[in-house]
């Protein structure tokens, strides 16, 4: 009895429970916080510890077209020898996901892909601002550069194609360079420019060199301003009448609303309340190596047809990869950087490898190309925010507003139908 006691003592109460200190989390609760609500923000780990910090450091204004299934033969027939270091799969995982391969197939077409694009770009076009919003209070303002990324070709006609696509997206207001051999070389002076073709030099997106730390100082402005953080198991969670309540390791506590902001680790907590979502996962690695000479990329490189991306961190230059299609936990295949780093050694100079093994995440993808964000259809005061795919970065902080402005009635600046849970 005295246990129990005791144990009701040490509950405490929050307006809402945000499960998960990624960077959807961590915007989630900050939009809430700065709309009068007390959050508690949970992690079995620490903030930014996962996806948030091991993607290529975008915050990708200028990807208005949703990252599509291929459609021409010849892309196709390159994925499916298996070969590509853009695009590689475990063939039983592809066995797994012939059903959600086929939904994302059929969402790529021309006029449902423009439909999807039209639907996320009031977050596209937000991403860059609301990253902003924050960035001087957090301390973020050193870790950005707002001078854009370089996609590179080795292939004069891949070029060609490209600068044509990108003339195509003019409607959108993007800003872009395309470079020739001379232009390249004095933006990018440390290139090996033998297989380069050229490039197209992206301007509008930001870039940061460490975004792992920027989640962490987004986490620190939020417990900066009164906020509680701390460690738990996000699977412990249970309703109780009209309350949630959750086990920490600072007492349980109890709320009236949750956010599950998991990332990929989502489904394990929405499936133990009878949600099913076509939830599959695009995974990537990344390595840093040290500079030789000082020689540095000036801007994230992205080599286009191999799908890598060099960018200039705080740890060293990281090497991030392509997709692997793969299950969550299955163990890794450093295949793909391996052949990644021997081209990335014909275009930038590089030095050791200074991580003790390659990083690996797990990008958590939905068929039609957005995320879930709203609330749940079965489960008063339960709210969903994940399945951000390639653009969780991105698209953290306009996500924490556009959630926080429908949890608190407040009018929402774009339509949240389209990201609904219920929509599958």
């Amino acid at each position: 009895m005295r246990q129990a006691q005791t144990r009701q003592a040490q509950t405490r109460q929050a307006d809402v429970i945000v499960l998960g200190a990624g960077i959807i989390g961590v915007s989630a609760a900050l939009h809430l916080q700065e709309r009068g609500r007390s959050v508690l923000l949970v992690d079995r780990g620490e903030p930014g510890g996962q996806t948030s910090h091991g993607n290529a450091g975008l915050i990708e204004r200028s990807s208005v077209v949703p990252y599509a299934f291929p459609r021409d033969l010849a892309t196709l027939a390159a994925f499916a020898s298996n070969r590509s270091i853009a695009v590689r799969y475990r063939p039983a995982t592809l066995l797994r996901m012939a059903p959600w391969l086929a939904r994302y197939w059929w969402n790529s077409a021309p006029e449902r892909l423009d439909r999807l694009g039209r639907a996320i770009l009031p977050l596209i076009e937000r991403s860059i601002d609301e990253h902003r919003h924050w960035a001087v209070a957090a301390g973020t303002e050193a870790l950005m550069r707002g001078e854009g990324w370089v996609e590179l070709y080795r292939n004069p006609r891949a070029l060609e194609q490209a600068v044509s696509a990108a003339a195509g997206l003019h409607g959108y207001g993007l800003t872009y360079d395309v470079l020739d051999l001379e232009t390249l070389r004095a933006l990018e002076p440390a290139l090996l420019l033998g297989a380069a073709a050229g490039a197209l030099h992206w301007r509008d997106p930001v870039t940061v060199s460490d975004p792992g730390a920027v989640t962490r100082a987004y986490a620190g402005l939020f417990a900066a301003r009164g906020g509680t953080l701390v460690k738990a198991d996000a699977l412990e969670l249970r309703q109780e009448g009209a309350q949630w309540r959750l086990p920490t390791e600072a007492g349980d506590w109890r709320a009236a609303e949750v956010v599950v902001a998991l990332g990929p680790w989502s489904g394990d907590l929405y499936e133990r309340f009878g949600y099913r979502f076509p939830l599959a996962f695009k995974r990537g690695y990344h390595m840093h190596y040290a500079a030789v000479n000082e020689a540095v990329p000036q801007h994230p490189l992205c080599d286009a047809q191999a799908g890598f991306v060099l960018s200039a961190m705080q740890r060293g230059i990281r090497l991030t990869t392509g997709i692997e299609l793969a299950g969550r936990d299955e163990p890794s295949d450093n295949w793909q950087l391996d052949q990644a780093e021997t081209i990335a050694r014909r275009i930038m100079p590089l030095g050791q490898r200074l991580d003790a093994q390659p990083w690996r995440g797990a990008r958590p993808c939905l068929p039609d190309m957005l995320p879930v964000i709203g609330r749940a259809a079965r489960h008063s005061g339960l709210w969903f925010a994940f399945g951000h795919a390639h653009h969780g970065f991105t698209l953290g902080p306009v996500t924490g507003r556009l959630l926080a402005e429908a949890m608190t009635g407040a009018p929402a600046f774009c339509d949240l139908k389209p990201f609904a849970a219920d929509r599958f």
